[in-house]
């Protein structure tokens, strides 16, 4: 499977990953070392979900910041920090509350990576149908294929799997309060209390970021390999990859948090029967947020966000290798 089937709407680590690993994927892979579709989907699932579980801590916090600004006092948050947050997860919520909301990621991953994979291929056939067979193999348009199929590929995964995040929000953003009990419960919870269109609360800001996330992601990451590969070319390709590939997903991530935010916040508008705050639309919330948080409001939990870049790209990265030797060698055994 080539891994720019991957490529849509992720966080972080994992939208690095999906260009290292198409690089690492290209130039490692022989024919006889492939291990199916099917293997590698559920590899790439299984490594995507493992390295989520171990960052999960980090990803809950950037969300508890995110979010922090909705109906807390402004002049409170100034004094937020990471390790006063985490003090107080463990303190007031216990250890295990690090990982509230995981389930669910994990739960997304798997038909994410699968939707995602099969709209990429069915957007890719069709875009070569329209820009005639003639240009197949040709470098711009090849490249065109990518970019607008892996869009449009994202586009529908985010939009297919869009409930599950908003549940995995919900979950993620309580404290001391459990408001919803589960992931069962959130969804009827969501249903009966904000009709069906709950679920999608935010999908416009997410829709909005497939299009920068993806053009950023892929010409730093392009950018920054070509440059590295000419001046160290004996340097080792999974060394290149994984560090081009986490700057790219660093930079892709420092230009879209405030879409992502914005998203954060809008998904959990009503919530638990609270009042709305934001009714004015994505641009409204954008000029809510910059008007009473300034403009470092829209970057409020960008820093877990970094720190969890670089270790979720190589957890990813050797877990999903690992995998498919495994599934490789029961493959060659049958």
């Amino acid at each position: 499977m080539s891994m720019e089937a991957r490529v849509g709407v992720v966080e972080g680590g994992q939208r690095a990953l999906n260009s290292a690993l198409n690089q690492q994927t290209k130039q490692s892979l022989n024919p006889q070392s492939q291990v199916g579709t099917l293997n590698q989907l559920l590899a790439g699932g299984i490594a995507g979900a493992f390295s989520k579980t171990c960052t999960a801590p980090l990803a809950r916090l950037t969300i508890l910041f995110q979010v922090q600004g909705m109906h807390s006092d402004v002049s409170a948050l100034s004094k937020a920090s990471i390790w006063r947050e985490a003090t107080r997860i463990v303190n007031e919520e216990g250890f295990r509350a690090f990982w509230r909301g995981n389930l669910v990621t994990i739960a997304h991953r798997l038909p994410y990576s699968s939707v995602s994979f099969y709209a990429y291929e069915r957007y890719k056939k069709l875009l070569h149908s329209t820009f005639g067979e003639d240009l197949r193999g040709n470098a711009t348009t090849d490249m065109c294929v990518h970019f607008l199929g892996g869009g449009m590929a994202g586009i529908t995964a985010a939009s297919a799997t869009y409930p599950l995040d908003l549940v995995r929000t919900r979950l993620s953003a309580q404290k001391n309060v459990v408001y919803y009990r589960g992931i069962g419960h959130a969804f009827h919870t969501i249903c009966r209390e904000e009709r069906f269109l709950g679920l999608y609360k935010g999908l416009g800001a997410t829709l909005l970021g497939v299009g920068p996330s993806i053009a950023i992601s892929f010409s730093v990451y392009e950018a920054l390999r070509s440059f590295w590969q000419s001046e160290r070319p004996n340097d080792s390709t999974v060394m290149v990859s994984l560090a081009c590939g986490s700057l790219s997903g660093i930079a892709s991530s420092t230009a879209t948090f405030p879409l992502d935010l914005v998203r954060r916040r809008m998904q959990l508008e009503g919530a638990g029967g609270r009042a709305r705050v934001y009714n004015t639309g994505i641009l409204g919330t954008f000029r809510h947020i910059i008007r009473n948080e300034g403009l470092r409001g829209l970057y409020r939990g960008i820093l877990p966000e970094y720190y969890k870049v670089v270790p979720s790209v190589g957890i990813v990265f050797m877990t999903y290798e690992t995998l498919k030797m495994f599934l490789s060698r029961i493959h060659t055994s049958d």
